[in-house]
């Protein structure tokens, strides 16, 4: 069996192995790891979830389950957020941005909107999804398989008016037909949003 020196620091267990004692140094590194640690598990665990609005209607004789989903938090201050979307009607053309509400989804048209009508897309509050015009505009697209989309909008607490979501009025991340059906009820949805 081979010798082992003893050290003249640390602890010896039964055997006569040297255990070493744990420095300042080492211990700080240690709780500095632990506490890394958990404030990642804490930061996973506060990071904004997604809010999921869904609506099924019949438009034409045909029956859309219509699926809405956006944060369901974002900065008072502003920031872009990620909106998707799935079983619309591709035929109809939809907006897709930050709007007042007020009753449910269908009762009441969305309006205000965060940037108004912006015909010239320069806000980003608003998305265009349409297949005959979507990609020919700045902040438009078309309609992916099965009525899909996804639109990246500015969103903010305060509106173009002063308002403020949350404090003012209620305020939602809303779809609505467009402006070639601006009366139609039908494709108001709406995923609630607070802001931090």
């Amino acid at each position: 069996m081979p010798k082992f020196e003893l050290a003249k620091f640390g602890r010896h267990d039964r055997k006569g192995l040297v255990m070493r004692v744990p420095t300042p140094r080492t211990a700080a590194r240690a709780a500095l790891a632990v506490a890394a640690s958990a404030a990642l598990t804490v930061g996973l665990a506060g990071s904004a979830s997604a809010a999921t609005a869904t609506r099924t209607i019949t438009d034409g004789g045909t029956t859309y389950n219509l699926s809405l989903t956006a944060p369901d938090t974002a900065s008072a201050a502003g920031q872009v957020i990620t909106v998707t979307g799935s079983g619309y009607n591709s035929g109809q053309g939809i907006y897709v941005g930050l709007c007042v509400v007020d009753g449910v989804p269908g009762a009441n048209k969305p309006t205000p909107c965060l940037g108004g009508q912006d015909e010239s897309g320069s806000t980003g509050a608003s998305h265009w999804v349409n297949n005959v015009f979507g990609g020919l505009f700045a902040n438009s697209s078309t309609f992916g398989g099965g009525g899909t989309f996804s639109a990246q909008i500015y969103v903010k607490a305060t509106l173009d008016d002063g308002r403020v979501c949350g404090e003012d009025v209620t305020c939602a991340i809303v779809t609505r037909a467009d402006h070639f059906d601006t009366n139609d009820r039908k494709y108001d949805v709406h995923a609630p949003i607070i802001f931090q």
